[in-house]
């Protein structure tokens, strides 16, 4: 039942009484395929564990059409950092892209254990830089790597993104149209 949250918070410092406190912070919800966990304008106050389905965050593009930016998937946080830390509207949406079932954490709840907890810092700590790392990498695959690489490498690391997510979020996450995936999928199916 905590499967998620034992492994997100897996770390050398903390205990299995801390970890059992942060688990005990969180609370299980349910939602429905295409409800919003967050809308633009809004300021999030908790972010999200994936226990089962998938999530993604976009945004609204200059012509109107959504750029999906992100997917969360299985053990993953859904979070918006910057809304949520710094306590400013929030650019993007979340939205569930199937039914989902999510373990959230309020705010206050986690700075106070944050203070509390040495090992929850030395965690986020931790969390945070391979954030850093794994934007960084994306962005850099964004412009050195093909189309067909970007899609390949999301089906080996995310192969639930492929399996769930409607094509044109998945066009808009690599960066290229409907068409261009469509190609690309053929392409792989007759190798």
């Amino acid at each position: 039942m905590y499967a998620s949250l034992k492994h997100i918070y897996s770390h050398f410092l903390l205990t299995e009484d801390n970890v059992r406190e942060i688990i005990a912070a969180h609370e299980e919800i349910s939602i429905a395929k295409e409800d919003f966990l967050l809308k633009e304008g809004q300021i999030a106050h908790e972010y999200y564990i994936v226990e089962n389905g998938l999530v993604r965050a976009f945004v609204d593009g200059l012509d109107g059409n959504e750029i999906t930016t992100e997917f969360f998937t299985e053990n993953e946080i859904v979070i918006i950092p910057s809304s949520l830390f710094q306590k400013i509207p929030s650019k993007e949406n979340v939205q569930a892209v199937t039914d989902s079932v999510l373990w959230k954490i309020d705010y206050e709840k986690f700075q106070e254990l944050f203070h509390e907890l040495e090992g929850l810092r030395e965690w986020g700590r931790a969390w945070f830089s391979y954030q850093v790392f794994t934007m960084k990498q994306r962005s850099l695959d964004m412009v050195t790597e093909s189309a067909s690489s970007r899609y390949l490498k999301l089906m080996k690391e995310k192969p639930q993104i492929i399996r769930q997510a409607p094509l044109k979020h998945i066009a808009t996450y690599l960066g290229i149209t409907d068409t261009s995936l469509s190609r690309i999928r053929k392409d792989i199916a007759e190798k």
